[in-house]
């Protein structure tokens, strides 16, 4: 969501409402605690807030239905954390996270600052591991993992977001014990993708990037029951990426 106060006046609501789901996971809320829209306050969901230290940049929720145990705010690392990038949720069988992912910019302008995040973020992981709980890293990874996760990968090897360090950090992280769920129950799937540029009217001949993922640690690849990509529903760049686990 670019925004939670934007998306507020652009449906998320009402497909809040309809949806259903247990979890909510939002990278990119872009507000504190109490700068959350009313009409969000009103559904009875309860709140897991992190924000940037710099106003109205990056920031990350989480919207239960049950109240976790535990909520962790950031990755115990001060460099990644003052820009509130990842929040994390535990229940009684697991550990979910919403994490936004630093865009590497443009020329890989900070690609050593997103590649640090993402070995920071590894570490994090691990202790978190040592809990036996399922752990759902959810969010925004900002990184297009293969030429099938996006439109026109030939022109864009050196865009932000399929660069080569990331695809191969990509592919290091999915190899070390971690699950693409969508990809995993859909292998063959092609031409679906999670955001879409706004300045070019991208999503209306889905000229897209799947670059919003769930992804599970393998010992707990067998709860998976569903995953899929929501690009029916509209009110932002990005679409909704779900996850349904038994």
């Amino acid at each position: 969501m670019n925004g939670i106060r934007a998306a507020s006046n652009k449906g998320l609501v009402d497909w809040l409402k309809k949806s259903r789901a247990d979890i909510y996971c939002l990278q990119e809320v872009r507000a504190s605690e109490d700068q959350i829209p009313k009409e969000v306050l009103r559904l009875g969901l309860y709140k897991s807030w992190f924000k940037a230290v710099k106003k109205g940049y990056s920031g990350v929720a989480i919207l239960s239905k049950k109240e976790p145990i535990n909520i962790i705010k950031g990755i115990d690392d001060q460099e990644y954390d003052c820009e509130g990038r990842v929040i994390t949720a535990e229940f009684a069988d697991s550990f979910v996270l919403s994490a936004y992912f630093p865009n590497s910019q443009d020329k890989g302008k900070r690609i050593d600052y997103k590649l640090g995040f993402c070995r920071s973020l590894q570490k994090f992981l691990k202790k978190l591991a040592k809990k036996k709980k399922s752990i759902i890293l959810a969010g925004d990874y900002n990184i297009a993992h293969k030429a099938v996760d996006l439109a026109r990968p030939d022109s864009n090897e050196n865009s932000p977001g399929y660069l080569p360090q990331e695809r191969e950090w990509m592919s290091e992280f999915l190899d070390s014990g971690w699950v693409d769920t969508f990809r995993q129950l859909n292998p063959k799937a092609k031409d679906k993708y999670s955001w879409w540029s706004m300045r070019t009217r991208a999503r209306d001949r889905n000229i897209g990037w799947r670059i919003d993922y769930n992804c599970i640690d393998e010992a707990s690849k067998g709860r998976i029951v569903k995953a899929n990509i929501k690009d029916k529903v509209l009110g932002s760049d990005h679409c909704p990426v779900y996850l349904e686990i038994e």
